[in-house]
């Protein structure tokens, strides 16, 4: 047992929480970004603007997304190059098997193939074959074995939550906004697991509306200590700059915390807000307006997800547009600077207890 932990130890395979949950979650979900998200962006304007050179280009970048996630756990889980090159057919696979929940499928089947890859990395004279044979053959030969069943499951959970959401809009609105929102600050990715349930609909639209509470939120109240800076790294960066204030004064989270349980609600039973663009998108707020974007990119043409669940293309009303700007921008800033203020008054949030590092 001892020989085999120092073997891992120098094959720098560390199996936690922390490396798995963490820090390979959040490297899938920049390879999703990198990927399917900003192709989607770009097939959207090209689309819209009749550019068809644009559009296309969009499109070769979604094709990529399960190679792009795949490389990206790789390289946080420091794979070797041979190991991490390899990964791109790897993730492929899963991503093509897994159906709506590829993404999930990525996930755990380039963690199993890069680890075994690292295992055999320069352990022999061959290394060139040996150590891309096998986390191919290992990471293509689980694909086949998990990966349908992983994106049944994701599938069945996913619409299930939409299902719920259409039936209790109400409840479903509060509790899918302030779950999203909270993973979306968490040092998680709310966008990998959005895209991985393949959550679209009202239940898409209750997860923008938590995930803009948390960013535009903590821009707005923290606004006295961090000025223009802050609000433009929290509000179209990320609120998860805000992670080591909330360790040390956890009170701080409850403003945009109790604005999510307000604006999805709002979302979901007023402005009928869905998402039926992007999955990911439902997981990403303001960041870079991909939250809102996702909305309207569903308006005009929706995903292969939500056009499988029943969502078809509208011309959006200003009811919609005043929905959309109300939900991801003003009540959020609103509610929450309210919420703030008050905390600050019975001493709940001090002075500095906002200020980015």
């Amino acid at each position: 047992m001892e020989k085999f932990k120092a073997f891992l130890k120098r094959k720098d395979i560390v199996v936690s929480w922390k490396r798995y949950g963490l820090e390979a979650l959040s490297a899938m979900a920049q390879g999703l970004f990198c990927s399917l998200l900003i192709g989607t962006i770009i097939k959207t304007v090209g689309t819209q603007c009749g550019i068809e050179w644009l559009a296309e280009m969009g499109g070769f970048a979604m094709a990529m997304s399960g190679p792009a996630m795949a490389v990206a756990i790789g390289y946080a889980l420091h794979s070797p190059n041979l190991v991490l090159f390899s990964l791109a057919a790897v993730g492929y696979a899963a991503n093509s098997l897994g159906g709506a929940g590829g993404p999930l499928a990525v996930l755990f089947i380039a963690i199993i193939a890069a680890e075994v890859g690292k295992m055999v990395s320069k352990e022999t004279k061959v290394d060139m074959i040996v150590t891309p044979l096998v986390t191919i053959f290992v990471g293509v030969g689980v694909a086949y074995l998990i990966a349908p069943p992983i994106g049944a499951g994701a599938s069945w959970l996913g619409n299930l939550i939409m299902w719920a959401t259409e039936l209790r809009p109400f409840l479903m609105g509060v509790i899918v906004s302030a779950i999203v929102g909270i993973f979306l600050t968490l040092p998680i990715s709310s966008a990998a697991i959005c895209a991985a349930l393949s959550l679209t609909g009202l239940a898409g639209g209750a997860a923008v509306a938590g995930c803009c509470a948390q960013m535009v939120g903590f821009a707005v109240m923290s606004f006295r200590e961090n000025k223009w800076g802050g609000l433009i790294s929290q509000g179209i960066g990320t609120s998860m700059l805000q992670m080591p204030n909330i360790l040390r004064n956890g009170r701080i989270w409850i403003p945009p915390i109790l604005a999510s349980m307000i604006t999805g609600p709002i979302a979901t039973c007023v402005f009928k807000l869905q998402m039926n663009g992007a999955a990911i998108n439902s997981g990403m707020g303001t960041c870079g307006l991909c939250g809102p974007i996702g909305v309207i990119t569903g308006w005009l043409e929706p995903s292969e997800a939500a056009a499988a669940a029943g969502a078809v293309a509208i011309s959006p009303t200003g009811f919609d547009w005043l929905g959309l700007v109300l939900i991801c921008i003003v009540l959020p800033g609103v509610l929450t600077w309210i919420f703030g203020n008050v905390a600050r008054k019975i001493g709940w949030i001090k002075a500095g207890d906002l200020n980015l590092e």
